[in-house]
């Protein structure tokens, strides 16, 4: 998972349970080597938010979580031989002021088994990342130095829940460009297709300055079988000396049918209608950003979005436009401390929880909010 990956290179210690098995009288197998790693990160901050609810009250909290959300997460490899090996991970995310598991996400919001092969790429099965979520965290994600999915980065929301439950996903890597394919079931009798999706990615990921990708992704309700969520994305980043420039395009649509009744998601319909997430057709997102690396222990990043809304009647037409500025400084390889200011303006009938991603808080449509946020994180 590419912000597990992004976890470990920046923590560089990691609490790793090495098994050198030789598993006696299994024939072929006696020779196999497993290793399974357990890793975290654990992330608090003190977070300032302005119009937190819709009665238009501000609010001062121990927030869930920070810049990056808390998780904890056990992956496994088993070398099979002939550059193949047999691969798992489990993930769960918790909130670090509480203690408690996440509520809209299931225990394991990751749970993965699958086979990877050096020379035919790898496949994956259970409950993982789509295609469009991998695509934009692997190039021109916004801060992309930051360890996880969810913080203030609402391109991120735009992939349909970044998530998906019984899906299937191969990807394979051909020298600078990896390509993804994913089927996810519906699992209902006598209704094939139904709450279904399908996704594709393609990633260009050089040692060069330059990165670019482009995928898609289409869901189909689970009871008005013939609506869709469609949703697509491309754009790039580009690094010069400290300096990485990152910008992007990605669009939703919603058939006028589609309620949310999709079972591989990570919301139930009735969570999707509370937050009015199925009274738009269409939503397009352009953003941008910038950041600067200092040495080996600063981080600087400002960030830009602006999303244009049509909705399935006039009253849920609306925009976004929203801001991000923040500064990271690493006290050790493994933990850091870090500044963080948000402003957006939400018009219309776009409702700001829609894209404010894991730190944002409700705010209703037609209002501005700003947020500010100190916290401390610490990675294993």
């Amino acid at each position: 998972m590419q912000r597990n990956k992004a976890a470990s290179s920046r923590a560089g210690v990691k609490a790793r349970v090495a098994l050198a098995v030789a598993i006696g009288g299994y024939g072929a197998l006696a020779h196999a080597q497993s290793s399974v790693t357990l890793y975290g990160i654990v992330d608090s901050a003190i977070r300032y938010t302005t119009h937190a609810n819709a009665a238009g009250d501000n609010k001062v909290q121990l927030a869930n979580g920070g810049a990056s959300e808390s998780i904890w997460g056990v992956r496994g490899a088993e070398d099979l031989g002939g550059g193949n090996k047999a691969i798992f991970q489990l993930e769960d995310k918790f909130f670090s002021n509480s203690g408690a598991i996440d509520p809209a996400y299931p225990m394991f919001n990751t749970a993965l088994v699958g086979l990877q092969s050096s020379t035919f790429g790898r496949l994956t099965l259970g409950r993982q990342t789509n295609p469009l979520a991998d695509a934009v965290l692997r190039t021109y994600v916004s801060a992309g130095w930051l360890p996880t999915v969810y913080e203030f980065r609402p391109e991120v929301n735009m992939a349909q829940g970044v998530w998906t439950s019984s899906m299937a996903k191969y990807a394979a890597t051909w020298h600078d460009v990896t390509v993804e394919l994913s089927y996810a079931m519906g699992g209902q009798a006598g209704a094939f297709g139904a709450g279904s999706q399908i996704g594709a990615s393609i990633a260009y990921v050089p040692q060069g300055p330059l990165r670019l990708a482009a995928a898609y992704l289409d869901s189909r309700d689970a009871v008005n079988t013939s609506a869709h969520f469609k949703a697509w994305t491309a754009g790039g980043a580009y690094t010069f000396g400290s300096t990485t420039v990152n910008f992007g395009w990605a669009q939703n649509r919603e058939d006028r049918g589609f309620v949310g009744n999709f079972p591989n998601g990570p919301f139930t319909s009735a969570q999707l209608t509370a937050l009015k997430f199925n009274t738009f057709s269409s939503r397009v997102m352009f953003f941008g950003g910038i950041s600067e690396t200092i040495g080996s222990t600063t981080h600087l990043s400002a960030n830009v979005w602006r999303t244009l809304q049509e909705g399935k009647t006039a009253s849920n037409d609306g925009n976004a436009t929203q801001f991000q500025l923040m500064a990271d400084y690493s006290l050790s390889k493994s933990t850091d401390v870090y500044a963080e200011g948000d402003y957006s303006l939400y018009r219309g009938g776009l409702v700001g929880a829609q894209l404010q991603g894991f730190c944002g808080l409700s705010a209703a449509a037609g209002s501005t909010q700003l947020g500010m946020m100190v916290g401390l994180r610490h990675m294993f």
